[in-house]
């Protein structure tokens, strides 16, 4: 995942849209991935819980159909129980989920992207 930006989108998710929409306008290159077609592998998603501040819950969509339809205590699940139930019922993630391997956005999040793309305007005139 490293230094490559992922966009983990569902085409008729509204946050999906004006994240794309605005990657797209600000010129900046993303490898987009269908989030229910090509779901994150479990190491992904371990990848993408380290880099978020409030771990599985940054990711975690509680107010889902699907996650209130479990029929599960989340609480009582090791981290590898939960990062297979969000592989395999991919609709229990947030959607988008943005990261370049560094930094994490989840949801549309204009400041977070804008930060995003100055980081990598930074580091293009550092290398």
């Amino acid at each position: 995942m490293e230094d490559k930006l992922l966009f983990y989108t569902y085409p008729s998710c509204t946050s999906c849209r004006k994240t794309k929409a605005w990657l797209k306008e600000n010129g900046v290159d993303f490898e987009e991935r269908h989030l229910f077609k090509d779901t994150p592998s479990i190491e992904e998603l371990r990848q993408i819980i380290t880099l978020s501040t409030e771990g599985i819950e940054e990711i975690l969509a509680r107010r889902s159909s699907s996650f209130k339809g479990l029929d599960i205590e989340i609480e009582d699940l090791t981290l590898s129980e939960m990062l297979e139930l969000m592989h395999n019922e991919p609709k229990l993630l947030r959607r988008p989920i943005v990261t370049n391997g560094k930094k994490l956005i989840v949801g549309y999040n204009k400041s977070g992207l804008q930060n995003l793309k100055q980081r990598k305007k930074r580091l293009a005139v550092v290398s």
